[in-house]
């Protein structure tokens, strides 16, 4: 029996790259995390620990100019890569998952152009993770380390606004703060390391679900779901279900199976 499948541009350059400086970003972000987290059991205390907070604050600065990008780029992008093609939303959004999910169940194969419902939902949920990290995670580097772009605020805070004890200032040493603004300072920046703390756990749980999902999807699928996030183009039969995607170009390729192969 011959399958005609049909090779098709999905995701463009910049969505590719994203992926990729983020997935990296975000596997540096949560194996410093962790270890700041467990600095006492590492042994990890003083400069050490200062200079680990500093290098957690530079991957994500990488990780917010990455994901700020993407999200301009979710305006400006090819057809899959717009904002219409990644939130849940629309009028037939929801039947689209419930068939999705019946079909799944049932193990009925179903080829997307695009995401799938089921993964439109997850990267929603992604941004929304990602974007709280970035805001509680900056809010943290201007408290613990007075750095950019909230930490010349917290620094006035802490010093009382005194030149001097300005000048001197330097992160990990008390000893130009004043004590009453310090605690004042370390009150209010507790919620955010609420936030961002438990968001480390969200955000690690639904990785675990993304990478699962996406291996469960290229094993029933069989679409080059995991090579589209590297070279662009996913292999689909005739029967691909995504009706509304646009195909921007196709290079047609021949895919011969043999029945007798299996006897």
């Amino acid at each position: 029996m011959t399958t005609k499948l049909q090779r098709y541009k999905v995701w463009d350059l910049t969505t590719r790259v994203f992926h990729w400086i983020n997935a990296t970003s975000v596997l540096s972000l949560i194996i410093v995390g962790v270890i700041i987290l467990n600095a006492k059991l590492f042994g990890i205390e003083g400069e050490a620990k200062v200079l680990l907070k500093t290098v957690h604050v530079y991957i994500g600065y990488v990780f917010v100019i990455n994901l700020l990008w993407r999200m301009f780029w979710a305006f400006f992008g090819n057809y899959h890569a717009r904002w219409r093609q990644i939130l849940p939303t629309g009028k037939n959004y929801f039947h689209s998952l419930k068939t999705y999910a019946e079909n799944f169940f049932t193990g009925i194969r179903q080829q997307y152009l695009g995401h799938n419902p089921i993964a439109r939902l997850i990267i929603s949920l992604f941004f929304i993770l990602l974007t709280m990290q970035a805001i509680t995670g900056l809010v943290i580097a201007g408290t613990d380390l007075y750095y950019p772009p909230f930490g010349g605020y917290f620094s006035e805070w802490v010093t009382g606004g005194d030149p001097e004890r300005l000048k001197q200032l330097r992160p990990g040493d008390k000893s130009q703060v004043v004590e009453s603004a310090y605690a004042e300072m370390r009150s209010f920046r507790k919620p955010f390391i609420s936030f961002h703390v438990y968001g480390f756990y969200i955000l690690s749980i639904l990785i675990l679900i993304h990478i699962i999902g996406v291996i469960v999807t290229e094993v029933r699928e069989k679409n080059g779901l995991i090579s589209a996030m590297i070279t662009g183009e996913k292999v689909l039969d005739d029967a691909y279900m995504d009706v509304g995607g646009r195909v921007e170009s196709g290079t047609e390729t021949e895919k011969t199976q043999d029945k007798n192969d299996k006897n």
